[in-house]
């Protein structure tokens, strides 16, 4: 059995989570942002379908991505480098997730719920959660989520209309986190795709302990805006 959270029920520990299926952790609660954020800063996650409670994973191992690790193929490099997508941070959220939510070929998609959708939205409008869009010509080609606290950038999901789209959004996310010093990107699940680019499975008592080093440094959203608009400078 897996605990239920009620109002005020604190998360328990995450090594106490359910090795089948994997990494569950508890159940119900609700999405408010302080719920939220004190999920992402112990290494917790919602996932669920609709109709389902809410479901609560700490994985393990944990795919992570460390930006001093980032691989980025030589096609796509020559993709990049010909600009084909205009790339904003922040411009347009809802877009994001909604495009997140929607239905995928061979992707898991419906996870995202609506009640999902307004919870992250809210996160974004307090500074928490950030998007990072793939434009051409005025249409959103792709593009990605995610949660930063501290120094750590949690990712939640990514889609693209066009090829490469999202791939040259994790560019240049993976650009800006080096500007504000955040070394590590949660991944969650292990895929083939982000082991392309260099996420590898760690074990959740090393990810609980990276968390520990880098959740509590002290950086504001305004922060985040700031270094978007000096990336954008550079490029």
């Amino acid at each position: 059995m897996i605990p239920w959270l009620r109002a005020g029920t604190q998360f328990p520990p995450i090594a106490s989570a359910l090795d089948d299926p994997d990494g569950l952790l508890a159940a119900g609660g609700d999405l408010s942002p302080p719920r939220l954020l004190e999920a992402y800063r112990h290494g917790i996650f919602p996932w669920y379908s609709e109709g389902q409670p809410i479901l609560w994973w700490s994985p393990d191992p944990r795919m992570v991505l460390y930006i001093d690790e980032f691989k980025v193929p030589r096609s796509l490099r020559k993709v990049a480098n010909k600009r084909p997508f205009e790339i904003t941070v922040d411009s347009d959220f809802a877009g994001v997730i909604g495009a997140c939510a929607g239905p995928r070929d061979g992707a898991r998609g419906t996870w995202i719920t609506s009640e999902m959708m307004h919870a992250y939205i809210d996160l974004h409008r307090l500074g928490h959660a950030h998007s990072v869009e793939a434009w051409r010509d005025g249409r959103l080609a792709g593009g990605l989520y995610g949660i930063a606290i501290g120094r750590m950038f949690f990712g939640e999901s990514m889609f693209a209309r066009e090829p490469d789209a999202s791939k040259v959004a994790l560019m240049r996310l993976v650009s800006l986190l080096e500007l504000l010093n955040m070394p590590l990107i949660d991944c969650q699940q292990e895929t083939a795709h982000l082991s392309r680019f260099g996420a590898r499975p760690i074990s959740r008592q090393v990810f609980a302990a990276e968390l520990s080093r880098l959740v509590n440094s002290p950086h504001a959203p305004s922060v985040w805006k700031a270094a978007a608009h000096s990336e954008s400078d550079r490029t």
